[in-house]
């Protein structure tokens, strides 16, 4: 029995017992479901600028939790240990219950606590568990905050959106050759930008790959559209250092430091990332 993954722009055919493109979502007796629901392959208390969030609560922490896969396959990630991980990688397990328990329990610690950011893989993968989690935050009056991709349909997002206090989305680049290229869809990360920056606290981050999408007329392009949603989303323009499948130079700090001169034409709050 066939069945379709709606999660996502792949919109995976799976076959049953077959897992999708991102290694996370299978088919299992007709129905898709996420096969690391719940569990953990990354569990810390982080300030919450190394979502990076620059403008939402600065200097508090926040638990920021991780599991396995992701559905980009961009060859410079800086977490692929987990995002290309696959069932059977160490995990974890806890339920939505024992993370807001976990969640509580930290914010009346010395250094407190924000809520619970779902960061490091791909977080919407796993959409069903942040989901949970994220009405059960809302329930005890804490934060919920979503570092993704941004690669997520439209209806999805919107039953998600209600209870996400601030997202972090990755900005890849701003032409269609670079998302194909990591095999994302460019039109879908710029809905949920759009929608996101409707309903919660949105900044974005552009990681700039020498060659790829570094030059000035492709972030005149962003920082302008950004700008035409509200020009006080924050941007964070990082820097690429060689990771899994890239091992090209780091980019040049100048470069990065003249791009953000040409976002700050636009937007009102610009920074730079990993110099």
């Amino acid at each position: 029995m066939h069945a379709s993954c709606g999660l996502c722009p792949h919109h995976c055919r799976l076959s049953e017992g077959q897992t999708g493109f991102c290694r996370a979502r299978r088919n299992v007796g007709g129905r898709i479901v996420p096969i690391n629901y719940g569990k953990l392959t990354s569990l810390a208390l982080d300030p919450i600028e190394k979502k990076p969030l620059a403008r939402f609560h600065p200097g508090s922490f926040i638990l920021s939790l991780g599991s396995f896969g992701c559905n980009l396959r961009c060859p410079f990630c800086q977490n692929h240990e987990i995002s290309q991980a696959e069932e059977g990688f160490p995990a974890r397990e806890m339920t939505p219950e024992e993370l807001v328990h976990l969640a509580l329990e930290l914010a009346h610690d010395e250094m407190g606590n924000l809520g619970i950011a779902f960061t490091y893989n791909e977080p919407l993968i796993s959409y069903e568990f942040v989901l949970d989690t994220a009405k059960r935050l809302h329930d005890v009056g804490l934060c919920a905050v979503l570092v993704t991709n941004g690669m997520v349909e439209e209806a999805p997002l919107k039953e998600l959106l209600p209870f996400m206090d601030a997202m972090n989305i990755d900005l890849k680049a701003f032409h269609e050759g670079f998302y194909r290229w990591i095999q994302g869809d460019f039109s879908a990360v710029r809905r949920t930008i759009a929608l996101a920056a409707a309903s919660c606290h949105v900044e974005v981050t552009t990681l700039v790959v020498p060659g790829r999408n570094d030059s000035a007329e492709d972030m005149e392009a962003e920082a302008s559209w950004l700008a035409s949603l509200d020009p006080e989303i924050p941007l964070h323009i990082s820097r690429y250092f060689p990771r899994w499948q890239m091992d090209a130079p780091a980019t040049d700090i100048g470069r990065i430091r003249e791009l953000c001169r040409v976002a700050e034409r636009h937007l009102r709050y610009v920074y730079s990332g990993n110099c």
